[in-house]
């Protein structure tokens, strides 16, 4: 009984300790605050996890890439995609691509934010998505690259979920577009 009592003790130390640990890493993480005409998104980037998508994704916000653009792909309970087109779905000239960072440990959970690419791995620019529920077939594996996580949304998932449920239709060869156009007023890094 005694071991017992010290094992329980160890670990809710040890648990105290790396939950303290990571609370400090995440205080540390760079934010982002997306202000949409829906609401506001703040995102929390995790370079850690994948280094060189966080500093692409910072690049286009510092700047002032996503100002203007829209949210023009929404997949009800799956995924919103913005950071490409604006509302009149031109696309935005872009940098070249980036490697894809996408780990088999770093999972498309709801709420985490994920680059948007071609067939091709590597393709990924400026576009991103948002899971809106679990999309574990999204994720890395052995037998295929995966679409790389690099972030979570910290506040506004409200938002997220009202952008979820909008009406879409096709337009200008764009499927599941929204009707009415959900801007990027600005995105901006707070830290």
């Amino acid at each position: 009984m005694r071991y017992l009592s010290i094992l329980i003790v160890l670990g809710l130390l040890v648990s105290l300790t790396w939950g303290t640990a990571g609370a400090a890493e995440s205080n540390d993480r760079p934010l982002v605050l997306m202000t949409t005409t829906h609401g506001e998104i703040e995102i929390e980037l995790w370079p850690e996890a994948a280094p060189e998508t966080v500093r692409n994704f910072l690049q286009y916000v510092e700047s002032g890439h996503y100002n203007g653009l829209i949210f023009h792909r929404v997949i009800r309970d799956f995924v919103i995609q913005g950071g490409g087109f604006d509302v009149n779905l031109a696309e935005r000239a872009t940098r070249l691509p980036i490697a894809n960072e996408a780990d088999p440990a770093i999972r498309n959970l709801r709420g985490t934010l994920s680059m948007a690419r071609a067939d091709d791995p590597d393709s990924a620019a400026s576009q991103f998505f948002i899971n809106i529920l679990n999309n574990f077939d999204l994720d890395a594996t052995d037998t295929r690259p995966g679409y790389c996580v690099f972030g979570k949304v910290s506040k506004g998932m409200r938002t997220v979920e009202t952008i979820n449920r909008l009406p879409v239709g096709s337009r200008m060869g764009h499927e599941d577009v929204p009707l009415e156009d959900v801007v990027i007023l600005s995105a901006t890094r707070l830290k």
